[in-house]
This record gives C-alpha cells, structure tokens and sequence, in this order.
C-alpha cells in the first residue's frame, strides 16, 4: 500500500496541521534551521523549537536563518523570528535553555518530537524520556495511546541520517547504540609528551589540565567559561610547541566531538525528516522502516535499512524475562539480573518489588527488607510467574523483569 493504515483523505487534514497539531524541534542549529523552514512550508501551523545555543560568527556559513546582527542572539529566538516572519500563518515559540530543564509533561504536550542534534548524550536523554511515557498492561501489551513518535537526522560532513523511532514499535537508541561510532581516544602519553597537532594540544587542556586545577568542578562541555578556559590554555600549549590552528570554534568540535557540517547535508537530511513527520502525522504515506543512511561524499547514495528491536532493551521494552529455580533466594535473583547483557554495569543498588509488596528496597526500608535476601522467591512471591519492578539510579526508568520459576 503507498498510504499508511488508516487514511482517508479528508479536508480536515489541512486545518489539523494549521490549527491543532503541535510539532516540537529540538536543536536550532545547521540540521534545525532546515527543519523549522520545511516544517513551516508543509503547513504545520504550531511549531516549538528549543535550543541552549546562542548564535557563533561560525554558524553563518550553514544556518541560513542567522545574519551577523544576531550573532551573541539565542538561536531559538532568532530562528523563530524569521520563520515567521518568512512565512505567513506559522506560528513559533522558542524556548532558550536546556532540554533537560523541561518537565515530562511538556514533552507529553506534543504530537510529534523532531530532532536536529549534534549530540548522543542528548538523543538518549530525549529517547529515554519518551520511553518513559510508555504503559504496558500486566500481560506486557503495549498502550498505543502512550506513543511519542520521534523524528530524528544527524549529519557529518557529507554523511546523514534520518530515522523514525515510534517508542515500544521500533528500535528506539537504546537499542542501536552500536549505530554510533566510538570517540577517538588520544594516549595520554602523547598528550603529556609529545603533542604534534592543535587537538593533542586541546585534549590536554580538557583531559589533564582540568582536572588538576579544578579538582571540584567537573568540565561542562556546555559551559562557555569552561570553554573559553579551555581555548586559552590549549593556545599557551600550543605555542610551547610550535603547533598553530588552535580556534576556539575547534576547541568547541573537539571537547563536544562536533564534525563541521555541509549545508547541502543538511538540507537533505531535514527534508527527508520532514516528509517522514508528514507522513507519521497524517498517514498520506507508508512511513520509512526505519532508518535511512545518506552518503554524498562521492555522488549520491541512500539506503534504507529495517533495523530490529530489542525485545528486551531496558529503555524501550517491556522489561527482561527470566527463569530461575526453586532453590533461588533474592539476593541470587538480584546477581542474576545485575549480570544480564541487557542492564549489565547499569544496576550498582537495586530496591526491587512485586506489586505492592517490597521485596528488597535501599534507603530507609533497607534494614527491614534486608532479610528477604536469604529467603527464596517463590517463598516471597507466592506465584511460579510475576512481574517484578526493579530501580536502580543508574537505571534510566523502572526495570520490569518477567519472572518464571521452574
């Protein structure tokens, strides 16, 4: 079928996107001033936008909607303005800060969430807070009506991608977290020793340096203070070894692990999230499955791959299942869990329970549940099957384990 389940065309579908249907960006950078502009143009009358930047002489090369009079602006801000000053009948609220400043409920208050981020760290906040938002029932069955779509793109240089993650349906990041590339590491040795390059130099102002003249901060990549610390003793190390091109616009990519972006990337990549926000929003179209990669750097190439779920991921699932034996006692059940592929390294001090009853719980209930470690579990829970909820704060949302008793 070319339509999506569901879809009769109707002339209530314009006044929808004019009037009711409320689209939230995040980012408003490279990839977000091409979202706001296509959004815009595709009718979504009710836009929100976010972004804890302010504008860079360095922006303006690739984010078009900024001009030399808004440099030291919040991009936000400015972004918003000329989107509606450009288009007729949008309307734009900015929102100057961070992402994790904003409650859940403003989240919850929106039919679609678009992405236009330079940052993992970022994507997995935002993927696990709508994660958070999905119910299932006691059987694990998924409540559709808890489902936040997420439209995601990311460049570097002239490789994008665009992906759509319906939480609890597809693959969510948690589950693909392979997808990303790790951060290159530098030895310290060469740091220290023997810097050749002006990222050798900066590396060692933010790795080294840093931590031995500011033992109590911890380096927030965020921070313009930091940064700016940051650029000034990278450039006095830089000139100890005769090495030029420390910027301060380089010190940003490098402690941010920032790859400079092509403008014709972005536009590609946000036009493609854009039909797919389209598409997810009024179902004219069968929607991508699930993620597209977009290589240019030698002519055009983009290939569409349905990447699987992880039925037992525990950001997006419906938790981890398990059987264990008769003989088993909580506090074996509890190293069983901490091991699983799934959550392994994510639980240090887990408080655990079976409905209402607590069954191990850290904090001020610790003493009086400590002796159901020595107990068996089927003794606790009375049941050969039962869901269990586990917490942990390393953990990004309650854990449900399905447990089997054999």
């Amino acid at each position: 079928m070319l339509v999506g389940p569901g879809f009769e065309p109707s002339e209530a579908i314009l006044p929808f996107l004019r009037e009711d249907c409320r689209v939230l960006v995040i980012g408003a950078g490279g990839l977000g001033c091409e979202l706001l502009k296509d959004l815009a143009l595709l009718a979504f009358g009710n836009i929100e936008v976010i972004d804890m930047d302010t504008i860079d002489v360095s922006n303006l090369n690739r984010q078009f909607l900024f001009r030399m009079k808004d440099v030291g602006k919040p991009k936000a801000v400015v972004a918003a303005e000329r989107i509606q000053e450009r288009i007729e009948g949008v309307k734009v609220v900015p929102h100057f800060g961070r992402i994790e400043d904003k409650s859940p409920e403003f989240y919850k208050g929106f039919h679609i969430i678009v992405l236009g981020l330079d940052s993992v760290e970022a994507r997995s906040w935002i993927n696990e807070t709508v994660c958070g938002f999905l119910e299932y029932d006691d059987d694990g069955q998924l409540d559709l009506s808890t489902i936040k779509p997420l439209v995601d793109g990311g460049t570097e240089g002239f490789k994008g991608h665009a992906r759509v993650i319906l939480p609890g349906i597809t693959p969510c990041f948690a589950c693909t977290m392979w997808l990303f590339p790790p951060q290159v590491k530098f030895p310290l040795c060469t740091l220290a020793e023997t810097p050749r390059t002006p990222v050798h130099c900066i590396e060692y102002a933010h790795l080294i340096q840093w931590p031995k003249e500011n033992e109590i901060v911890e380096f927030d990549v965020d921070n313009v203070e930091h940064l700016q610390w940051c650029h000034k003793n990278a450039v006095k190390r830089a000139e100890q070894f005769g090495i030029g091109g420390v910027t301060f616009s380089l010190v940003q990519g490098v402690v941010k692990n920032i790859i400079p972006a092509i403008a014709s990337t972005n536009a590609i990549v946000a036009a493609a999230c854009a039909t797919e926000v389209l598409k997810t929003v009024t179902m004219c179209c069968a929607g991508m499955d699930n993620y597209m990669m977009y290589m240019g750097a030698e002519g055009i190439y983009t290939h569409t791959v349905k990447y699987e779920k992880d039925a037992e991921c525990p950001v997006c699932s419906s938790g981890i299942s398990l059987t264990i034996s008769e003989s088993k006692t909580l506090a074996e059940l509890i190293d069983v869990v901490s091991a699983h592929a799934s959550v392994k390294g994510n639980i240090s001090a887990p408080s655990i329970s079976c409905g209402s009853m607590n069954l191990y719980m850290h904090g001020p209930l610790e003493e009086a549940t400590r002796p159901n470690l020595q107990r068996k579990v089927k003794d606790l829970i009375m049941t050969n099957k039962a869901t269990l909820a586990i917490n942990d704060k390393k953990l990004p949302r309650t854990l449900r384990l399905n447990l089997t008793i054999a």
